[in-house]
């Protein structure tokens, strides 16, 4: 395969930044969110109660207060996720599109506190932190 051209390879860096610009700004706007709301009333999907079911029978080890990367990022975290991911193809929204996500819930996106990940890796995430209250501790601040 061919090395990309100065051309394309300018088209990606573009990519790449509007890319980064969204997944800034949606994890602004959702800090935003839990910073000054109750969470525990704050609805991420329209099933979030079935995501949120499916997430703690599909991954009962991840504690989210406080992710582990490892459970996202080895070989068999990746295709555990891609298989629960995929579920929702037709269901939600941008669920596969790239974003960020809070390592630890009662901090904010920092560069130390936050990895990459997928929309419904974070819907999964930030659900369960709705629903068991762990995102008052960034509203309590």
């Amino acid at each position: 395969m061919p090395l990309p051209s100065a051309d394309e390879l300018e088209q990606l860096e573009d990519i790449e930044k509007q890319w980064a610009v969204k997944a800034m700004h949606h994890a602004e706007t959702y800090f935003k969110l839990i910073s000054t709301l109750d969470s525990s009333k704050l609805r991420l999907t329209s099933i979030d109660d079935e995501i949120y079911k499916d997430f703690s029978e599909t991954f009962p080890e991840i504690d989210v207060l406080h992710l582990d990367e490892e459970q996202f990022k080895s070989k068999d975290a990746k295709e555990k996720w891609r298989v629960w991911i995929n579920k929702y193809e037709k269901r939600v929204k941008e669920f596969n599109f790239g974003t960020l996500l809070r390592i630890d819930a009662r901090d904010d996106y920092t560069e130390q506190n936050t990895m990459f990940g997928v929309r419904m890796q974070f819907y999964a995430i930030e659900i369960a932190r709705n629903k068991k209250g762990m995102n008052d501790a960034v509203r309590n601040k």
